[in-house]
């Protein structure tokens, strides 16, 4: 029996990520449960409560079902080394069944893969892990020094109050967690440019994933060089960042509750911060329970889309999304290929994007009817918002999460964790099936449209 389950995982090693990914929840909720991580040692702390903030965590998502003054600074020590180590164990996962696939491919198919994934070492398994790991501590005390000294400086707060919170939201912001330590997240800070603009930049960085940032360093100035993965998740991140911020400015420009009240830099400033979240951030310095529709409707999208692969974000991914656009668009054309930058993409890379897209929308649509089977007067886009925010495992919410009962909550956390490493196993397990057959069926068209 042993034999056969360690053959199994051995032919199959997405298999790991799921089971890892719940051992790491199973640790971080028993920690969550014990009296030293509550603020009011007379308070109790659910077991509902503690597997979705444990799971939220891991996930790397941000959602809470408790205020953040509910957990002590124990408390607070589980869930940001609960985020930085899902953030770490997400990266590397991603990367190494990245290049187990690359691996399993035919001689030539290999070498044409080497060729374009110049910025991974395939024979270097323990020096991926440990770029990861330094690059993921880079980002953060970067974060982390500018938040300290401006909380310092600039808030009159001591030395060794600044740092722990620039600390704690220094590993939140890259590795897309969030968490933070104030009840109402940035909002306060809203007007802020360095903090702002100190988490915006985390988050973003933590979205493009660990191969984009790697080529990044070696071939900044040499664009012409960067292989398609990081020409697609570059081109496309900036498009959506231009979209969010540009429909957050003009939806929202009048809006009491939320841009309204505020200075024109400020709204400029809101606008990019905000509309740079959905891309799995989590934090917010506006209400999006205010928001428009059209807001909500679009930043629902930018959520499902997400991040980079192999990357602390979530969603179906930036280069997913684009690539289906070119599918799209040389079906338009007439053209018998898809080609991106002078390379033409492989027909099972182009059927992996659609099955990841169609069951990502599959089960936003499923989490939201059963979200809205056990909960009672909450908007349905409401719940939408909550449920896609889980399953991007972005973090931001209307207020639904927090507000449901108990059932809710645990549909929206195994959505969380179904979105986190669903994906990625999902591509994965496709990319590593795919095989070659001697023949080929006679060809039929069905009517299309």
């Amino acid at each position: 029996m042993i034999a056969r389950g360690e053959g199994s995982l051995s032919k199959h090693p997405a298999r790991l990520v799921p089971l890892a990914f719940l051992a790491a929840i199973g640790i971080s909720t028993v920690l969550l449960m014990l009296p030293a991580a509550r603020a009011d040692p007379a308070a109790s702390t659910s077991l509902v409560t503690a597997l979705f903030t444990a799971t939220s965590a891991i996930c790397v998502t941000g959602l809470i079902v408790v205020d953040t003054a509910h957990w002590s600074d124990f408390g607070h020590a589980v869930i940001i080394c609960s985020v930085k180590a899902g953030g770490y164990g997400i990266m590397t996962a991603a990367t190494l069944l990245a290049l187990l696939v690359a691996r399993r491919l035919g001689v030539r198919t290999r070498l044409l893969a080497t060729t374009e994934g110049r910025s991974l070492d395939m024979a270097n398994i323990k020096g991926v892990l440990i770029r990861v790991a330094l690059i993921q501590l880079a980002f953060e005390l970067v974060v982390a020094a500018v938040l300290t000294i401006r909380w310092w400086s600039g808030y009159g707060r001591s030395f060794e109050e600044a740092a722990w919170q620039g600390i704690f939201h220094g590993i939140s912001a890259f590795n897309n967690g969030g968490f933070s330590l104030f009840t109402t997240s940035m909002e306060e800070y809203v007007g802020d440019w360095w903090i702002s603009g100190a988490l915006a930049f985390g988050v973003i960085a933590g979205s493009l994933g660990f191969p984009v940032l790697i080529e990044l360093g070696r071939q900044l100035r040499r664009p012409e060089h960067w292989t398609l993965h990081t020409r697609l998740t570059i081109i496309g991140s900036a498009l959506l960042l231009v979209v969010g911020f540009v429909a957050l400015l003009a939806f929202e420009w009048r809006n009491p509750a939320t841009l309204g009240p505020l200075g024109v830099g400020e709204k400029v400033l809101a606008a990019f911060f905000n509309g740079a979240m959905p891309r799995s951030g989590g934090f917010n310095s506006i209400e999006f329970s205010a928001l428009h529709a059209e807001s909500i409707i679009i930043t629902i999208g930018l959520m499902f889309i997400g991040g980079g692969s192999a990357s602390t974000a979530g969603g179906i991914k930036v280069a997913t999304f684009l690539l289906l656009a070119y599918i799209i668009w040389s079906e338009i054309r007439g053209e018998p290929d898809v080609v991106v930058g002078r390379r033409r993409v492989a027909g099972p890379a182009q059927r992996e994007a659609l099955s990841v897209a169609l069951l990502g929308v599959a089960l936003v649509v499923v989490g939201t009817l059963l979200v809205e089977l056990v909960t009672d007067g909450f908007p349905l886009e409401y719940i939408l918002f909550d449920v896609v925010s889980a399953f991007a495992t972005v973090g931001l919410s209307t207020g639904v999460t927090a507000a449901a009962p108990e059932p809710a909550q645990l549909i929206i956390a195994a959505w969380m964790f179904i979105g986190r490493v669903g994906p990625m196993v999902l591509a994965t397990g496709l990319a590593l099936n795919t095989r070659q057959r001697m023949y080929r069926y006679p060809q039929e068209r069905p009517i299309v449209g």
